[in-house]
């Protein structure tokens, strides 16, 4: 059915509700915001372009700190590097809650590690970072896994040679494999059907999560739920997701060795065994299936757009392009591979690297967090378990701390000197509590693997760069980079 007939639909049972209802009421001394209908919320005030848009135009008229009504619920808006970190670092245990995203909310129910809240939210990140880091700093550290797929990578782009490549497909797979080393204890062939497929259901549901019809059911859900949409096909990809960690957990437990645990899922079926006998443990199937899926999901999806976004953007300015290649000649060489070591030498590669990543704000709005009391911010009375939406790109475009927010620009991120500027309005991967696990391999990956595509290969595109168009193709809870084609050109 189409997204305008569902929308006509939310709107004519808003109406009738209407006479029965009376305004939206909460507890406490909420912000201010624009004013809300019963059951529809903001939803006839909303932009045509999305969330984001209509939460930048509320911004200008309210200021940093505003409330907006998603059909019923209130949602709390931070705009702002300066309310953001008032809020998740200095109040980081109040905002420390985790929100839904609805158009995910049925299969992730608040298991798992991203999602979760409480006591399950707190077992379940001290014992995946603490596992990710015994797996990714064991016998073969991250840095070593992710030069050897670099290296992978370098090979399938020399078949190429120098012919017009999409490279979606490819920066899926090799980032995929370092968060499937670590997950699953191997890494799969670039050829493998079962490991394509699961890409490709990644890749389509990032990109239905971003959509315009994921944001209207979020402000719509309760209606939307029942008819067809892009809510019905997500769920499908990533039951389908679900199914394959299932029978990969099956496997784990019929070849488990106790004293050599091999990956995470090893590690967590141990600790599963250990608890067995406390009925309220949080080291249960469910969670398992559902962490996995979460790490998996956002450790393929983060780095390989933002290299898409990169190397776009290494096409729009190659004068970027050749200082970082010149860079890379001076402190590497073309003998021997990239280190991490080498980050500290390359001041200018890192704040290119850094600038791909503020640029490139590919969670804009943030996941929901949510408050985990009654809270005082900023003279308002915020009661528990209300939404938060941080909105990040509110903080990577901040024009107090970047000098061009709107245009990509490395030296956002070097002092007068040419070294690495800190700059706290960078938060990509957000910040406080709820900070993604999984920054430090992010980082590492996004070093290592465009070090060394550079190191081997100059890049050209398919137009001129003055004709580039940097628009993403979808911009909601995710933004997704145009699609575009590129030559990997032996130096």
């Amino acid at each position: 059915m189409e997204l305008s007939v569902l929308l006509l639909l939310a709107v004519l049972t808003g109406l009738v509700l209407l006479l029965i209802r009376g305004h939206p009421k909460t507890r406490g001394r909420l912000p201010p915001g624009p004013r809300p209908l019963p059951f529809l919320g903001n939803l006839l005030q909303m932009d045509m372009k999305g969330l984001l848009s209509s939460f930048l135009r509320f911004r200008e008229k309210y200021g940093d700190v505003f409330t907006v009504y998603l059909g019923p619920k209130p949602v709390v808006v931070l705009c702002g590097t300066e309310a953001i970190r008032e809020a998740l670092v200095d109040q980081a245990e109040t905002f420390s809650g985790r929100g839904k995203i609805a158009v995910i909310d049925p299969v992730f129910q608040g298991y798992g590690v991203i999602f979760a809240n409480g006591e399950r939210w707190r077992v379940l990140r001290r014992f995946s970072l603490a596992t990710m880091r015994d797996f990714g700093m064991g016998k073969r550290s991250v840095e070593e896994r992710i030069q050897e797929e670099a290296q992978c990578l370098v090979e399938e782009l020399r078949k190429s040679q120098g012919s017009l490549l999409d490279t979606t497909l490819l920066f899926h797979l090799v980032t995929a494999n370092i968060i499937c080393s670590i997950v699953f204890g191997k890494r799969f062939d670039y050829k493998d059907p079962v490991f394509l497929r699961l890409l490709d259901m990644f890749y389509k549901s990032f990109s239905l999560i971003s959509s315009f019809s994921s944001q209207m059911f979020e402000l719509c859900s309760s209606v939307l739920k029942h008819f067809p949409g892009a809510h019905r096909q997500i769920y499908k990809n990533l039951q389908e997701i679900n199914t394959f960690i299932g029978h990969s957990v099956e496997e784990h437990r019929k070849t488990l060795d106790p004293s050599n645990p091999r990956d995470f899922i090893d590690t967590y079926l141990l600790r599963m065994d250990k608890e067995k006998s406390n009925p309220s443990s949080e080291f249960h199937h469910k969670n398992l299936i559902i962490t996995v899926l979460s790490l998996f999901f956002a450790g393929t999806e983060t780095s390989s757009t933002t290299l898409r976004y990169g190397f776009l953007l290494m096409l729009k300015y190659p004068h970027v392009r050749e200082r970082v290649q010149k860079e890379i000649d001076q402190v590497i060489g073309s003998h021997r591979a990239p280190t991490l070591d080498d980050r500290a030498k390359m001041p200018y590669t890192d704040a290119v690297i850094h600038e791909m990543q503020r640029f490139s704000d590919l969670i804009p709005i943030g996941v929901p967090h949510v408050v985990t009391q009654d809270t005082q911010f900023r003279g308002y009375i915020i009661p528990k378990n209300t939404e938060v939406y941080p909105i990040l790109s509110s903080a990577l475009h901040d024009p107090r701390y970047f000098e061009t927010p709107h245009t990509f620009n490395p030296n956002h991120f070097l002092d007068a000197n040419g070294g690495l500027k800190k700059n706290e309005a960078f938060m990509p991967f957000s910040t406080g509590k709820r900070i993604c696990l999984g920054e430090g391999i992010a980082r590492t990956e996004l070093f290592l693997f465009f070090t060394t595509i550079l190191q081997n290969f100059s890049v050209a595109g398919s137009v001129a760069p003055e004709d580039i168009d940097l628009t993403p193709q979808e911009s909601g809870v995710g933004r997704i980079p145009p699609t575009y084609k590129i030559r990997f050109l032996a130096r």
